[in-house]
């Protein structure tokens, strides 16, 4: 090998060195795109003590076979992996009185509430009132990595009693979740605004 082959060579590996330099910076995380559909609603069914809007992408559950929860739904929306749990009591007709009933169940909903306290950056309560309908309550909005970020009680103070909890079937990460949860948070919103006594 002469001496001008050589010096190609050695040229040649130099430049192969030093053009392998890149800085290597690894992709971010990615989360998936979610494709929401359009919001439209419709009344729910007859044969409920309760009457209220839910979205037509939403469909209706029953909760359990037991007789004492007859009235007891879920509002499932499976392409978000999303459930609202209804629990409805009546506050008349039962071995507690209406009052003392009405107190133990709103102290049950608040208590359920805080208990995603340790997950929890904060908790904030909205008062409910619709006189119109004779429907109050309390709207308790749950931000961080809870396994609730929506909960709410709704009465009547005499006879009925309705409490709700949206539950998302996902890991709590609140980076992923929180556009499903900005977008169901209306629907709820609309739920409660919408509830009247049968």
């Amino acid at each position: 090998m002469n001496l001008t082959q050589k010096i190609f060579v050695l040229a040649l590996i130099l430049a192969g060195l030093f053009a392998c330099r890149e800085k290597y910076t690894p992709k971010p995380r990615e989360f998936f795109r979610i494709d929401f559909p359009e919001k439209s609603y419709h009344p729910l069914q007859d044969g409920f003590p309760y009457q209220f809007d839910i979205p037509d992408y939403a469909k209706i559950v029953a909760y359990s076979n037991d007789p004492e929860q007859t009235y007891w739904i879920n509002i499932s929306v499976p392409a978000n992996k999303a459930e609202v749990h209804l629990s409805y009591y009546k506050l008349s007709n039962q071995q507690i009185p209406g009052r003392q009933l009405l107190n133990k169940l709103m102290e049950e909903t608040r208590t359920l509430a805080y208990k995603h306290t340790i997950k929890a950056d904060a908790i904030q309560e909205q008062v409910f009132m619709n006189p119109a309908e004779n429907v109050y309550g309390l709207i308790y909005r749950i931000e961080g990595n809870a396994a609730s970020p929506l909960q709410f009680f709704l009465t009547d103070s005499v006879n009925h009693f309705l409490r709700g909890a949206l539950y998302i079937r996902e890991v709590p990460n609140i980076d992923s979740i929180k556009p499903v949860i900005d977008f169901l948070e209306p629907d709820i919103i609309r739920l409660i605004e919408t509830t009247s006594w049968n």
